[in-house]
């Protein structure tokens, strides 16, 4: 876990971390979260000088409300990180015209496929472990936990936590197929959650599927 004084230096470092990701030939791609604490790396991240009309950016998970709605990732990404600089970058959102979001997950998946492996991915953390739209006490979390799933992308029912709509999550096995994965978390009971999964085996909240795998290198990053 590396550590910083304020979230200031954690998104610079954040920012720095998914850029060198980006830089390169050929087309990349970028896998960016929603909530709280992304907002700052985006604005950070969109006005570095990448090479942005080879960037293609999607979503680790998004709840299946309208696009302009508050609640929406896909608005977030849409205001702080596709502006400036990174306006010419590519993106996939989540949610579609489907009936339902396991239709617009299923309707994502062979454009998901198309991009990996990802570039980078940008996730977050609750404090019950959770990532993406993968929670703890879903009955069908082990399938999509599982790195060998087949399943890219999945419809949840019913969140874990307020607002309790409908989503749209990526699973653990597309989340793997990165070139770097960066976790972004904040204040002490996240830290805590991250130093049990490294302490105890048999702690297993959904994070503990990306912090005990080898198949992609993961920076923790921790701020108060």
């Amino acid at each position: 876990m590396e550590s910083f004084p304020d979230r200031e230096r954690q998104a610079a470092a954040a920012a720095a971390a998914l850029a060198e990701a980006l830089t390169g030939d050929g087309p990349r791609s970028l896998v960016v979260t929603g909530g709280t604490s992304p907002g700052l790396v985006y604005d950070r991240l969109s006005r570095l000088d990448l090479a942005w009309d080879k960037v293609t950016v999607t979503l680790s998970d998004d709840r299946w409300v309208a696009p302009d709605s508050p609640d929406s990732n896909a608005r977030l990404v849409r205001q702080r990180l596709l502006t400036g600089r990174a306006a010419g970058a590519g993106f996939l959102p989540l949610k579609d015209a489907g009936t339902t979001p396991e239709a617009d997950a299923r309707a994502a998946e062979p454009a998901l496929r198309a991009l990996m492996p990802w570039s980078a991915v940008l996730l977050g953390m609750g404090e019950d472990g959770h990532i993406a739209s993968l929670f703890p006490g879903d009955p069908d979390l082990a399938g999509r936990l599982d790195p060998e799933g087949e399943r890219l992308c999945v419809g949840v029912a019913m969140s874990g936590l307020a607002p309790f709509v409908p989503r749209i999550t990526l699973t653990v096995a597309a989340l793997l197929r990165s070139k770097v994965i960066v976790l972004l978390i904040t204040g002490e009971a996240k830290r805590a959650v991250v130093e049990r999964v490294g302490a105890e085996p048999r702690y297993d909240p959904p994070v503990a599927a990306i912090l005990r795998q080898t198949r992609a290198p993961v920076r923790v990053l921790w701020a108060p």
